[in-house]
């Protein structure tokens, strides 16, 4: 957890545009404040609408909240793939495999061992959660409505699927900033590298495990099943 609130200090303190994503999560817009004239000896400010200022603040708030509570997998909202919002504390005390999707990519195909894997477990307390993302070759170009259409016609899924997301950058999910935090790609840093990049999570909430697009379903398997 201290990796994620180091990450999130240090963009604060260089002025990181992506400190708005802490404000997207909590408010659902980057918000904005007049400089009070009382400010002005402080540094280069002066009395008017700074465009970083306000971030600066709000998410040095957040982080100290966040440090606060011990804020976890279950804290974040996300919305699905119809629109309607969803809490994270829905999948608590459940096994999670989370994967950022794409319908145009070489491991498409793996939605086929996704499913498999989801129908032999789901009754064991076994969830999959699906965000399709466009970030890699563009290979998520299609509405959520017709991303859902071709999951549903192709590979028959079934388990839950939500809208599309960034899950690197200055737009990334807050809730993939917080994986990507847990789990690390080895050596290469923490962003995702390509699709189908999976993460499994405990029914403590803990990301236990980060698995390569190129790691299939079945390879996984045994995995899940000591998780479970």
């Amino acid at each position: 957890m201290s990796d994620f609130f180091a990450r999130t200090r240090q963009s604060i303190s260089t002025g990181n545009r992506g400190v708005g994503v802490l404000c997207r999560c909590f408010f659902g817009t980057t918000l904005r404040f007049r400089v009070p004239v009382e400010m002005v000896g402080w540094g280069c400010l002066d009395d008017k609408t700074h465009p970083y200022f306000s971030q600066t603040i709000l998410a040095s708030c957040i982080v100290v909240f966040l440090e606060a509570k011990d804020m976890g997998i279950y804290d974040f909202k996300v919305r699905d793939i119809f629109g309607k919002s969803v809490d994270m504390h829905e999948f608590q005390g459940k096994v999670l495999l989370i994967v950022n999707t794409a319908t145009g990519c070489g491991f498409t195909p793996q939605y086929e061992g996704l499913e498999a894997l989801y129908k032999k477990y789901k009754d064991r307390g076994f969830e999959i959660l699906d965000f399709p993302c466009n970030q890699f070759a563009s290979q998520a170009p299609g509405s959520d409505d017709d991303i859902h259409e071709f999951c549903r016609s192709r590979y028959d899924v079934t388990f839950r699927q939500f809208s599309k997301i960034d899950v690197n950058g200055d737009n990334e999910s807050p809730l993939y900033t917080f994986l990507k935090s847990q789990k690390k790609n080895g050596l290469t840093g923490s962003d995702i590298k390509w699709n189908f990049t999976k993460f499994l999570v405990d029914r403590d909430g803990n990301v236990t495990d980060r698995f390569s697009s190129f790691i299939s379903p079945e390879k996984i398997e045994a995995r899940i099943e000591e998780t479970l």
